[in-house]
């Protein structure tokens, strides 16, 4: 059905058929704020929502990109050293930069093509639409070109185009999660490698995402300063990344670190410490334990990394107090965006409301609400 409509749209946008489509999820960060650029360990969820990318090759060396929810098309000429965008159609950096990053890795790029872009993932709410975006653009690309490559590798290039063609100075985690992900499962992400692992994740576990709307545009340079912090305070504790120290050594160094230093690795460092205690717990089927961790990663966040916001902050206070709720916290790169609560299967629409409805009498709006569950990894669609 929905490779149907896909098609249908396709041909309705650019007058002829779909040659073929990839599909990658959108992420939930589970726990692992930060973590991953400061090459330590995280956890992720791929979710049952994402975006898809539908491609007909075409011969006059165009690329022509659309998406669903904009009108026009925006149109590149075809080369292994694109340029980025600006204003509207800075969206359209995702899939160039993927492009960019293959030639620079010696691979092939499409001569030409028609590509469209179709979402059920909401933008700006911590759910990495363009990692999302890049993984499925990738695949596409590759299936185009009659690639295969390693699924790491294409990982990996994801990455390098949000860091050097975006301009965003991510870790691997948002573009490992989508890429690796399988339904019950985590993705468990040790990004000094990075190598790429799953964790069982027990069937009575639920997901609830508030996303709040507010501000989440890491590209304006909030990412890129806590990036920037981090790399100084691991250079003030003498170690190439904050996933060399443990908590115990950066409050022995505290005194000769910058307050703000401080606090940077002491989040990174003890967010670390986090993860690890989480996989334990799942392996043990507790997720008492894992909500508890949750939640602290959101007070660190709140505390130690200043990533969160009022909005957020009063999201966890207002879910932790409900029944069947075991922990909530920040989702993303923060500064707005979205929380996720893990929950019973008892934690009801009726009590989503209540939080909504606090939400709303303390900040004017509502919080969109998805209720959503794990799911399978970047893939062809059909």
């Amino acid at each position: 059905m929905v490779l149907k409509l896909l098609t249908e749209n396709f041909r309705t946008r650019f007058g002829r058929p779909l040659t073929l489509a990839a599909r990658a999820p959108g992420r939930i960060e589970f726990i692992g704020n930060h973590t991953d650029y400061n090459g330590g360990t995280v956890l992720g969820a791929s979710i049952d929502r994402g975006v898809t990318v539908a491609l007909a090759p075409r011969g006059d060396g165009q690329w022509c990109f659309a998406t669903e929810n904009r009108a026009g098309v925006v149109t590149v000429p075809a080369t292994d050293q694109p340029a980025r965008l600006t204003g509207n159609d800075s969206w359209v950096n995702y899939p160039l930069g993927v492009i960019a990053a293959l030639a620079a890795h010696g691979r092939p790029v499409p001569a030409g093509f028609d590509l469209l872009v179709t979402s059920d993932l909401p933008p700006g709410a911590g759910l990495s639409s363009s990692a999302a975006l890049e993984l499925s653009s990738a695949l596409a690309f590759l299936a185009l070109t009659g690639q295969d490559v390693p699924r790491a590798e294409v990982v990996q290039w994801c990455r390098h185009a949000e860091n050097h063609f975006v301009g965003v100075p991510c870790g691997v985690l948002d573009q490992g999660v989508s890429g690796f992900g399988r339904r019950d499962h985590l993705v468990f992400i040790d990004c000094r490698g990075p190598s790429f692992s799953t964790v069982s994740l027990p069937s009575s576990a639920r997901f609830w995402v508030f996303n709040t709307h507010t501000k989440h545009a890491l590209v304006d340079g909030l990412y890129a300063a806590r990036h920037r912090e981090c790399m100084a305070a691991a250079r003030a504790l003498g170690v190439p990344l904050l996933a060399d120290v443990k908590p115990a050594q950066v409050e022995t160094a505290r005194s000769r670190l910058s307050p703000e230093s401080y606090r940077r690795a002491k989040h990174v460092v003890e967010e670390i410490a986090r993860v690890d205690a989480t996989v334990t717990a799942l392996k043990a089927g507790d997720l008492a334990a894992v909500g508890r961790l949750l939640t602290a990663s959101h007070r660190s966040s709140q505390q130690w990394f200043e990533n969160s916001t009022p909005e957020l902050d009063f999201l966890v206070d207002q879910l932790i107090a409900q029944p069947g709720v075991h922990g909530a916290r920040l989702s993303g790169g923060g500064f707005g965006g979205a929380v996720m609560a893990l929950t019973t299967p008892e934690f009801n629409e009726t009590q989503a409301a209540a939080v909504m409805a606090a939400y709303a009498a303390k900040f004017g709006s509502n919080p969109e609400v998805l209720r959503t569950q794990t799911g399978d990894g970047a893939a062809l669609v059909g």
